[in-house]
């Protein structure tokens, strides 16, 4: 069997185990087990790629196997994984891992809220090791319909509203996915829907190209929160259980920014050359937007939300710019901001519990009372505007360093107006740690309440220690990511 089913294997044996289970007790020891072990598979994963390309498998892809699924439509089951999914798999499980313990104090509906969790899980690690088209549409698929219910049920103000907006407008960039696929596959003239087949083919006519490629961008640039189509994120976030925002914006947003470099530019790069001026101008809109966007908010979960969708702009902008350097940021960012916006709203979850309120006007002085939330805070702000030591500097400086080596003026403009982005993100998190973490304490109520558990302390610590693994040591991933991104650079 291919190492990589195990990665979907895994939570399904631990849906069947929980549906026997009505102890909510075990029902997270169940959950906490199942996570950790996914976690070590995913470094089990990382050393066996390490190991084949030491060894001098040069294969774009590897632990490739294939199944039929339904020969009819030439539909299968490919696996297979280069360096890019690997660290996207690391992260997945790094975020379900942190997501457990961030909702270990849950006590509604324990089963049914796991059972949907796992099954957001599956979409989310399928999606990653899949090369097969359809494959990759129904784990998107698989990934998107939990969460509606995980909204609806488990969220927050007004959760119904925002579950069904945010499942409408992504079912909707689904269509446009859909038609994308189905274009790809007819014109490439492929017997099969591996992406590998395709683009070794590289024969999809240029006019066809010019109209797959923008729907097929915008199918995925939906869930990356591409400006104009954005409005689904701040809402789903701010309902959403803490966990799932967790999910929401950690893991289940770079399927959008994943599918775009995987599928959009990689097997259609005549049409991304063509399309790249309106797009660009889309996700700086999105990246400069959502940067001002955060800036007027006064609930902390609005704020993060707007910061998601200009650090997810970010990506789709970097992407665009084609060359080496932007992209290797963009895959950077997206392992940065995933880790980054996780710690966020496990955060906000936590204060959220003991204050019952998320406006920073009625909160101060945190800091005297709970100092561990409080500095594990101030880590993320820093790492969110980009400190040097944390990963957020890492992801930026290719990204823009990428992008001004355009010498054209259209490109320079554009990323000068990003680069702005920079100052207005310093400006939203300074200030929010200035106003909830220091001065007076607003609330004399707050003096009693108590700091981190310990599962809330192991869901901050895991995800502040990747933070600043990447931070201090870039190289490392840097150097998986551009392996594998020499074969796509090379197509443009």
């Amino acid at each position: 069997m291919n190492f990589l089913y195990l990665f979907v294997l895994v939570p399904l044996v631990m849906m069947g185990v929980i549906a026997l289970l009505k102890d909510s007790k075990r029902i997270k020891q169940v959950m906490a087990v199942g996570a950790t072990i996914q976690l070590l598979l995913s470094f089990v994963l990382l050393v066996k790629f390490l190991d084949l390309r030491a060894a001098g498998d040069t294969a774009e892809m590897l632990f490739t196997s294939t199944l039929a699924w339904y020969e009819g439509l030439n539909i299968s089951l490919s696996c297979g994984v280069d360096g890019i999914s690997v660290l996207m798999i690391i992260l997945s499980a790094i975020i379900v891992f942190t997501g457990v313990f961030a909702s270990w104090g849950m006590t509604e509906q324990v089963k049914e809220y796991f059972l949907w969790f796992l099954m957001l899980s599956i979409g989310v690690f399928g999606f990653f090791i899949t090369i097969d088209l359809f494959a990759m549409f129904l784990f998107y698929e698989v990934a998107l319909i939990p969460m509606y219910l995980l909204i609806g049920v488990w969220g927050t103000g007004r959760k119904e509203y925002s579950a069904m907006k945010l499942t409408l407008m992504l079912m909707g960039g689904s269509a446009f996915l859909l038609l994308g696929i189905l274009g790809i596959f007819f014109f490439s003239g492929a017997e099969t829907m591996n992406i590998l087949e395709i683009a070794a083919k590289n024969n999809i006519p240029e006019v066809a190209q010019n109209w797959i490629f923008p729907i097929t961008f915008l199918g995925f640039g939906v869930l990356g929160a591409l400006f104009p189509f954005h409005t689904w994120s701040p809402d789903g976030h701010a309902s959403a259980p803490t966990a799932v925002s967790m999910l929401h914006a950690g893991v289940l947003m770079k399927l959008g920014g994943y599918g775009c470099f995987r599928v959009a530019m990689y097997l259609m790069p005549v049409g991304a050359e063509n399309w790249t001026t309106l797009f660009l101008v889309l996700t700086g809109i999105s990246v400069i937007y959502g940067a001002f966007g955060a800036v007027v908010q006064t609930d902390l979960k609005y704020i993060n939300a707007y910061s998601s969708v200009s650090h997810c702009g970010m990506v789709l902008f970097a992407i665009l710019m084609l060359n080496q350097t932007a992209m290797t940021g963009a895959i950077m960012q997206m392992l940065s901001h995933g880790l980054m916006t996780a710690l966020f709203f496990s955060l906000i979850g936590a204060i959220y519990g003991r204050t019952h309120t998320r406006e920073i006007s009625q909160m101060g002085g945190l800091m005297q009372i709970m100092p561990f939330l409080s500095v594990c805070w101030v880590i993320a702000g820093m790492a969110s505007l980009g400190l040097p030591g944390l990963s957020g500097f890492v992801s930026e400086m290719n990204i823009f360093m990428g992008a001004f080596m355009h010498e054209d003026l259209f490109h320079r403009v554009i990323t000068i107006v990003a680069c702005a982005s920079i100052v207005v993100t310093a400006v939203y998190i300074l200030r929010v740690i200035g106003k909830i973490l220091y001065g007076a304490v607003v609330n004399e109520h707050h003096r009693e309440l108590t700091d981190a558990t310990w599962y809330e302390r192991i869901a901050a610590v895991t995800l502040i220690v990747f933070i600043a693994a990447i931070g201090c040591l870039p190289f490392f991933p840097t150097e998986i990511i551009g392996d594998s991104l020499g074969v796509i650079v090379s197509k443009f």
